[in-house]
């Protein structure tokens, strides 16, 4: 408002991050207008009924692939054509500067929390910390806060159906780099550097960049980048579900997943902190989709 912006766009994957903007416009009586891919306004149904709820309009995006991708192209198209009134409210780590730093900065509240959390618990930093990447947003401010310890620290990306199939989001495991939506990255590109098409159960995931901080982050090998696979991320949501009585995003499982590996190889004494990232209401019937299709009994 002080900008003397009357509009406020974002673009959503999982749509948790366009609900928190609609929310935030609702109660500051701003409008806005929220940019999702096709696929994800069918697999996150949900969150757009928040978003319109809310007050916001949701936009399909109905080229490219659908995902992710194509509702940040969507948006940076609207943003630099009505730039005079518009806020293009970016909701991952990605994008032009000063985009990826101001997420991390504010996503760093995460990071701090677990600081201070495991200084009453232990009086030291965990042992190792997990986070889902996509874009990376909640991983970077998980990560930042811990870089100068000597916290071990995982990122965990979409394997989809197997990083030797074409059917995956594993751009840090599988990609090379270069350049999209103004940011120098590791990218899921071909040979001409031609973006490729992705995969992920879980929408949030299904991008085929990732934050620069986090390539940065991999080049110096401060942090170890791994993946989980559909089924995995399957199983560790189940398993979360039925053993703790929470319901994680499947965003979020992907993490889990990876820490239920680590801690079958870790000591019992070492702390194992898993960023939760988001609740997983959203993907109640994506997951009965995928059980529907892939389990017998």
């Amino acid at each position: 408002k002080k900008m003397n912006k009357k509009r406020i766009i974002a673009e959503t994957g999982a749509g948790q991050h366009g609900v928190a903007t609609a929310m935030a416009c609702a109660v500051l009586g701003m409008k806005s207008e929220v940019y999702m891919g096709y696929k994800d306004t069918i697999r996150q149904k949900l969150n757009v009924y928040r978003m319109n709820m809310l007050g916001s309009k949701v936009h399909p995006v109905k080229s490219g692939s659908k995902t992710l991708k194509d509702a940040i192209n969507e948006a940076i198209r609207d943003w630099i054509t009505n730039v005079e009134d518009t806020y293009y409210l970016l909701g991952s780590a990605v994008g032009p500067h000063p985009y990826p730093v101001m997420v991390r900065d504010f996503q760093s509240v995460i990071g701090e929390e677990i600081k201070t959390q495991m200084k009453k618990l232990s009086n030291k930093t965990p042992d190792i910390v997990i986070a889902c990447v996509g874009g990376g947003s909640n991983a970077i401010g998980t990560f930042y806060p811990l870089v100068d310890t000597n916290t071990e620290i995982i990122g965990v990306e979409a394997a989809g159906k197997g990083l030797k199939s074409k059917y995956h989001s594993a751009t840090l495991s599988a990609g090379s780099k270069g350049v999209l939506h103004g940011m120098m990255t590791y990218l899921l590109q071909d040979d001409e550097g031609q973006v490729t098409e992705t995969h992920s159960i879980s929408a949030g995931l299904d991008y085929p960049g990732v934050g620069p901080e986090h390539a940065y982050l991999k080049d110096i090998n401060r942090v170890k980048y791994r993946s989980a696979t559909d089924a995995e991320v399957i199983d560790a949501f189940l398993m979360l579900t039925r053993t703790e009585g929470i319901i994680p995003a499947l965003e979020s499982a992907h993490a889990i997943a990876e820490a239920m590996k680590v801690a079958k190889k870790s000591k019992k004494s070492e702390s194992i902190v898993v960023t939760l990232s988001g609740r997983g209401d959203k993907d109640v019937e994506e997951v009965q989709r995928y059980l529907s299709k892939n389990v017998k009994n």
